[in-house]
């Protein structure tokens, strides 16, 4: 077993990783984003699950609304970039597979 305490109180961080998979932590405080059009992953799914806040993801051009508790997944190779357009953090839980 494994166990790991999320604080969010930093942009990116990889909080636990095995050979089949990474979890990480990340804060986009509003008004940024991150990533953008050449952001990808050659060969990992990206899942990002919404802990608190609002904001877009923009997908190989396609842009879908981000709630808490909405989950995305991100496939190996689509470019896409994370904007948060709220008034406060957005904090995301973001599963690697396999890791980045």
């Amino acid at each position: 077993m494994e166990r790991a305490h999320l604080d969010f109180d930093r942009y990116f961080e990889v909080v636990m990783e095995t050979a089949e998979a990474q979890a990480a932590e990340m804060t986009v405080d509003p008004g940024r984003s991150v990533g953008g059009p050449e952001n990808y992953h050659a060969e990992s799914d990206q899942w990002l699950f919404v802990v608190s806040g609002t904001g877009v993801a923009t997908v190989d051009g396609d842009e879908e609304r981000l709630t808490a508790g909405d989950l995305l997944r991100i496939e190996a190779g689509e470019r896409h970039g994370i904007e948060n357009d709220g008034d406060e953090a957005l904090k995301t839980v973001n599963f690697y597979t396999p890791p980045r």
